[in-house]
């Protein structure tokens, strides 16, 4: 079963303290009915104004109008009664305070208050998911969604099977945040998840370096800048997002991975005075720095490298949490490529051997340094099978599904891969999350000179053509933007299918640029000359929306955006069904009659027709119309 939350369904968040005000927030700006609820009205009244100062933040910044904070506000009700804010509710959010007996208490009592088809996710940190699913009677049901703080603001989210849970549930839920504008990672339920995993015990280790006396407290906050370019160091993080909650998340990391996890004495000491760090009262002594990021980088990676090899994240997820809810320049796994695998893995070694097998060394760390690898490979393109259908998945959600050199190079990789397959039939091209592409990754861009832009160009020709004279149909599914790059990825395939809302553009010279990937061309033979001058020579940044693109004749339908994955997949299916010797054969007739003259394109047409006489296919096609029933088709 499909499991969906609609974009106007209700959501109940228990419990109105930061982190759940926040998540309500987040909610209501999504466009949903919010229902709050937390046991006293006081409680309530303080998660109310602590969303209406945000707002109001927004709004003087200019991020937000006036009539928008109003509307968002509108949708947000407060109930001390918890039936009142859970019937009726297609998703419920628990915030409440971190005890694994309150949470559970409050399952018992939310499963007679909410609908069958109702699913519960609890925002814990640190408990075990699986065991809170105890407390609720239809498991499947329930899951974790892990805000990060500020839950307003901050765009990761962490979604958690428990043992359990329906992966239809995880695809509802990996769905609605991305509506929220948030970009979720799959983490299995284990202590810490994935990025705390990792990123608590950095803060740790910070305070095992000055209790050791191996550097100052001010050159350690200095060197997590640096290391992990960063606003805030390990020091001052702290201060700001609770000394408490870094040491009490290590207590549960001690519990569930041994005595490398614990607390330090240091830590505790300062937990327990209510002290903030006074880290700006030390000198930064620079010859202390090398030492401090050597100790940090083997704690990061070693833990990063295990907590993959354990199965909780993929190696991009596990970067893309570091990247997105941490404001990391790098994660772990880019880090470790930067400083070269050899390298990372001494420095994990010397780690380890503090704590000998309290602190095993991950076997894929081993054996790709031992193999000589200077990077770890990161996926940034995913191929999934859907039966004779394809989808490829551009996935760097986090920058919008930019292209990089790289990004490309997976992409004709995965068409090369595909070429060869007997039972494929179609392509979806799109991106992993709600966007296709905003255009190329300026960062990258910037740094190239006039060969490097050259070359750059020009092996997106190449990529671009290779997905042009793919042998069976490729759609591109435009969602939110295709844009610059983007686009002229877009118009390599046969048609595409964009979501309502979505935005379509080619704006390079508003950065000082043209198209290189063949967009241009592309598109005046699409739309004509004066359109596609009119798009290229005013650059506008947002392009022109799916409605607009469809009217120029640049998209081949626009579909609503919360089904557009499912209408592109049913015309994908669609394809997949008919002759496909039929279908490819037509396909190359209308690719390259389209520049020939009428005479040679109608020759050629007749030519291929004629030859589908020839195929099995053409006999079973007929013989099923004969027959009324559904034709088998083999490609032959």
């Amino acid at each position: 079963m499909v499991e969906r939350i609609s974009a106007d369904a209700a959501v109940a968040v228990i419990g109105a303290g930061t982190m759940g005000s926040g998540i309500a927030q987040a909610f209501a700006q999504a466009g949903h009915p919010v229902r709050v609820h937390d046991v006293a009205e006081p409680l309530l009244a303080r998660g109310r104004e602590r969303i209406e100062s945000t707002l109001q933040g927004a709004v003087d910044r200019k991020k937000l109008s006036a009539a928008d904070r109003d509307r968002v506000l509108g949708r947000l009700s407060f109930s001390t009664d918890l039936g009142e804010a859970a019937r009726g509710a297609r998703l419920v959010v628990e915030a409440v305070f971190e005890e694994e007996k309150v949470k559970r208490e409050l399952f018992d009592r939310l499963a007679g208050l909410v609908a069958a088809d109702t699913i519960v996710a609890t925002n814990t940190s640190s408990l075990s998911v699986g065991r809170l699913q105890e407390a609720f009677p239809d498991p499947t049901r329930f899951a974790g969604l892990h805000f990060f703080f500020p839950a307003a603001i901050n765009r990761l989210v962490e979604v958690v099977g428990g043992p359990r849970t329906a992966p239809g549930v995880l695809d509802a839920l990996e769905a609605v945040s991305y509506r929220l504008r948030k970009i979720p990672i799959r983490v299995a339920d284990r202590a810490g998840f994935a990025v705390n995993r990792y990123f608590v015990p950095y803060l740790n280790e910070a305070t095992r370096l000055a209790e050791e006396g191996t550097a100052t407290l001010a050159t350690i906050e200095a060197e997590g800048r640096s290391l992990f370019g960063t606003a805030l160091g390990p020091f001052e993080l702290m201060n700001r997002t609770g000394i408490p909650i870094a040491y009490h998340s290590m207590r549960s990391l001690e519990t569930a991975f041994g005595a490398a996890y614990a607390p330090t004495p240091l830590l505790r000491r300062q937990f327990e005075s209510g002290a903030l760090w006074d880290w700006k009262s030390s000198a930064d002594t620079p010859g202390e720095h090398a030492a401090v990021a050597a100790r940090l980088r083997g704690l990061v990676f070693g833990i990063a490298a295990r907590l993959v090899e354990e199965g909780v994240a993929t190696p991009e997820a596990t970067d893309r949490g570091a990247v997105v809810g941490l404001r990391w320049a790098n994660g772990p796994f880019a880090a470790m490529s930067s400083v070269g695998l050899p390298e990372a893995l001494h420095e994990v070694r010397a780690y380890s051997a503090r704590w000998g097998d309290g602190f095993p060394v991950a076997h894929e760390l081993e054996h790709r340094a031992g193999a000589g690898e200077a990077r770890w490979p990161l996926r940034v393109v995913r191929v999934e099978r859907d039966g004779p259908v394809a989808w490829v998945l551009l996935d760097r959600p986090e920058v919008l599904n930019a292209l990089n050199s790289e990004l490309l190079h997976q992409l004709d990789e995965a068409f090369r891969g595909l070429e060869g397959d007997p039972e494929l039939r179609s392509v979806v091209l799109a991106g992993s999350s709600p966007v296709f592409a905003a255009g190329a990754d300026i960062g990258e861009m910037a740094a190239k000179d006039v060969a490097q832009g050259r070359a750059f160009g020009f092996y997106g020709q190449a990529v671009c053509k290779r997905i042009e004279e793919f042998r069976v149909p490729v759609i591109a599914l435009v969602e939110g933007y295709a844009l610059g790059g983007g686009l002229e990825v877009a118009l390599a395939c046969d048609f595409i299918v964009a979501a309502a809302g979505a935005r379509l553009g080619l704006p390079e010279v508003s950065v000082g640029i043209h198209p290189g990937f063949g967009g241009a061309s592309r598109l005046t033979r699409l739309i004509g000359r004066a359109r596609t001058k009119y798009l290229v020579f005013s650059g506008r940044s947002s392009g022109v929306s799916a409605e607009e693109a469809y009217a120029l004749g640049l998209v081949a339908r626009v579909v609503p955006a919360a089904d557009a994955r499912d209408e592109a997949r049913e015309i994908a299916r669609t394809i997949a069904e008919r002759a496909p010797l039929g279908v490819q054969w037509v396909k190359s007739v209308i690719n390259r009659g389209a520049d020939a003259s009428l005479d040679t394109a109608l020759r050629l047409e007749g030519e291929s027709a004629g030859h589908t006489f020839a195929t099995r296919d053409r006999d079973e096609g007929m013989r099923a119309f004969l027959e009324r029933r559904k034709p088998r088709f083999e490609g032959k």
